[in-house]
């Protein structure tokens, strides 16, 4: 029988939506202040999985400034059968400010899952987390967390859902207020509609997003509801089963339910599918701390869980209990012969570079990042610093293991102190550590450096500081379970030269974004970059010949 460890999708790979059509499963997930937005990923056997597309990758929208964690939240995927049309519908976060958390969702549809997509058709700015469900009769219907910002009233508020007709773009009727949870740990969203039997199944995220996470789900033979709560009052999935009663409680990480038993942790958001054979799984988002921490570097990611129907109509996990395995019981059939890996070895010399190549706050574009594939290597011309939230020019892709090293080769000839080109490990503009060629002007020769950003602070390693005359080096990060080691050389057959040992990085995470405040402060996860800055005149370059993350 095929076995599934968890995840199934390591890295940043949170709020994962899933649906089948025909022979193959497609997973959207988040991706905040990370362009292109919205991963797609494909698979065959529900355990390896590929990264095939993104939905938004032009300027639909502008993630420019935005504040970790806003940005792109929690896509619904779906797919309409009688008109065979992909859908996506998805929150665009502005603003957190006060708790205000004010958003804008959208819907958009292709035929094909690799677009070309629809323009965006506004939905609502009730709240966040849409979904939309399409029955049997034709009628669509949007399900979303409305946010509740008033005092005295429970957060983070109700689940409403109306009837919505995507040919005038309007809401039929109005919002129908029809749960905030199906058990005590209250900070219901996520919600998503299945029918089946002549029940609707209302499915919604709960807990807060953090130790306390889970699965609920509740049932109407009305789609406005009244919903009936699962019988067991508990979610039907999560890492921490014991009870908890949070109602109305603001804190997303509840750092009291992490479960020492399990590796796993943060088991929620889930979205259900059914296999060819009648076999039931949840896909849900959980987390991986560092041992011994309750910091999660490598984010929130994808896994699933084996469920099935019981006699009087309730979903329930396979085993009969509802915490979340490592392990788990594959679809009845043949493993993929493909098995995707997660390292990357990137030479720049082919038309197209790896799509797991993401940016922050901007899209990717030809003005600021070139690939000459005659030339064998990737420009990238200067963007502002690092700390930026509106132009950087950085390249990264998602850490996938809590063991694994990081190499690329640049070349930069900077004639300013604030240009420099190089490598390194990044959460968002204010956390990151970089190892960088600049022009020092006290050697009066370009070197190579380490610059370091801790909750918004800047540290330069004043006394590491490497002259590298023609400005061309291989650079080399060993990341180990929060800790980094920082190599270069001047070529490949060259022994690596110990820049740093053992830089803590054990921040870059989740959590450790937040400082002591012992919350959670983002949503994504730690990523590997190249980057070149240009305070000075916007017109200098760094080249890259290669690219390469390897697990250890």
């Amino acid at each position: 029988m095929l076995k599934i460890k968890n995840p199934i999708i390591p890295g940043m790979a949170p709020d994962p939506s899933i649906i089948r059509v025909e022979n193959k499963y497609y997973i959207a997930t988040s991706t905040f202040h990370w362009t292109p937005a919205i991963q797609l990923f494909e698979s065959t056997d529900l355990k390896n999985w590929q990264l095939i597309d993104h939905v938004l990758k032009k300027e639909e929208i502008s993630l420019k400034g935005t504040n970790t964690p806003a940005g792109i939240w929690a896509p619904h995927l779906s797919y309409d059968a009688h008109k065979k049309r992909y859908w996506i519908a998805y929150s665009h976060m502005l603003n957190m400010a006060g708790r205000e958390f004010n958003a804008d969702s959208y819907a958009l549809w292709s035929e094909s899952i690799h677009g070309p997509w629809s323009e965006p058709i506004y939905l609502t700015s009730i709240g966040f987390d849409p979904s939309i469900f399409h029955d049997d009769d034709g009628k669509k219907y949007i399900a979303i967390l409305e946010w509740e910002s008033r005092p005295n009233y429970q957060a983070p508020g109700h689940i409403v859902i109306a009837e919505f007709n995507f040919e005038k773009q309007k809401i039929v009727g109005s919002w129908h207020r029809v749960t905030t949870g199906f058990t005590s740990r209250g900070a219901a969203e996520a919600p998503i509609i299945y029918k089946r039997n002549g029940y609707y199944y209302l499915m919604i995220a709960a807990g807060g997003t953090g130790y306390a996470h889970g699965v609920e789900i509740g049932r109407s033979k009305d789609i406005f509801g009244p919903y009936e709560s699962h019988p067991s009052g508990e979610p039907i999935i999560t890492s921490s089963p014991e009870h908890l009663f949070s109602l109305g409680d603001p804190d997303a990480g509840q750092f009291e339910m992490y479960n020492p038993n399990s590796n796993i942790q943060k088991s929620g958001h889930g979205s259900l599918v059914e296999t060819p054979n009648g076999e039931w799984y949840v896909a849900h988002l959980m987390s991986r701390p560092l041992p011994g921490t309750t910091l999660n570097p490598l984010g929130r990611e994808t896994g699933i869980q084996k469920v099935n129907w019981t006699a009087d109509g309730w979903l329930q996990m396979a085993d009969g209990t509802n915490f979340a395995k490592e392990n788990i019981d594959g679809p009845q059939q043949e493993e993929a012969t493909i098995k995707y890996s997660e390292d990357i070895t990137e030479y720049f010399n082919e038309p197209h570079y790896d799509k797991r190549f993401l940016s922050p706050y901007r899209f990717q574009n030809k003005t600021w990042v070139n690939h000459l594939g005659n030339a064998n290597y990737l420009r990238i011309y200067g963007g502002e610093s690092l700390f930026s939230q509106m132009n950087p020019s950085i390249l990264a892709t998602r850490a996938t293991s809590f063991t694994y090293s990081l190499e690329t080769e640049v070349e930069i000839h900077p004639d300013h102190y604030s240009e420099s080109a190089g490598a390194g490990l990044y959460y968002d503009a204010n956390n990151w550590l970089y190892a960088n060629l600049y022009w020092s002007e006290a050697l009066n020769a370009i070197a190579l450096g380490l610059t370091q950003a801790k909750l918004g602070e800047k540290k330069i390693y004043q006394y590491v500081k490497v002259p590298i005359s023609n400005g061309h080096v291989q650079i080399k990060f060993v990341y180990n379970f929060g800790e980094a080691t920082v190599f270069y050389r001047m070529s490949a057959d060259d022994e690596w030269l110990i820049l740093l040992k053992n830089v803590d990085v054990n921040y870059l995470s989740d959590e450790g974004v937040n400082g002591e405040k012992g919350e959670i402060g983002g949503f994504t996860g730690l990523f590997n970059f190249i980057a070149v800055t240009d305070a000075h005149q916007h017109d200098g370059y760094g080249d890259f010949s290669f690219y390469k993350v390897t697990s250890l």
